[in-house]
């Protein structure tokens, strides 16, 4: 399996027990969602190898204890701690109206209300207290702050985000 045909589902924090169980933070909203998967990717080597799954389920609500077939004691759970967890894009589930994945939305125009065609969404950039989408128009990056209130409309089927910003925040780029 491909890293880019996959989703970063979270990463092996610790060892749970003497058997080789770990507990994986999960990035995401629903943890539970994830709770009986019969198998993950996990990142070992810059290689993405399947473990399977013999049993799991929530620990303290933020994460998943589990029990991989072929770990079986604190040696075997201690070479995966740290390591990345990913699962197939086809595995994500359905997301509509206004809510989106940030990597379906890479290659969308950006539209603002008041100006148009403001460019093609590039990349989020989620290293901040605020994610933000990375605009570009022609060579000019714009970033726009991704909160709910400038989102008016994700149109899938045209591939659009539009967006209602604030007067003076995108002009301060395309002014410049």
């Amino acid at each position: 399996m491909r890293k880019e045909d996959c989703f970063y589902l979270g990463k092996i924090a610790k060892k749970f027990s003497y058997k080789g169980e770990v507990l994986a933070w999960l990035d995401t909203d629903d943890p539970g969602f994830f709770e009986n998967m019969e198998s993950v990717f996990v990142e070992l080597n810059n290689h993405l190898v399947p473990f399977f799954i013999m049993e799991s389920r929530l620990h303290k609500n933020d994460f998943l204890r589990i029990r991989f077939e072929d770990v079986e004691d604190e040696a075997a759970a201690e070479r995966l701690l740290g390591s990345a967890l990913y699962l197939p894009v086809t595995m994500l589930p359905k997301l509509e109206g206004n809510k989106f994945y940030f990597h379906e939305i890479i290659g969308f125009d950006a539209e603002d209300e008041r100006l148009g065609n403001i460019g093609k969404i590039v990349g989020i950039n989620d290293n901040s207290a605020q994610a933000l989408f990375e605009i570009m128009k022609g060579d000019i990056e714009i970033l726009v702050p991704m909160i709910d209130d400038f989102i008016v409309k994700v149109d899938r089927e045209n591939k659009k985000i539009v967006l209602n910003t604030p007067e003076g925040l995108v002009d301060l780029y395309l002014n410049s």
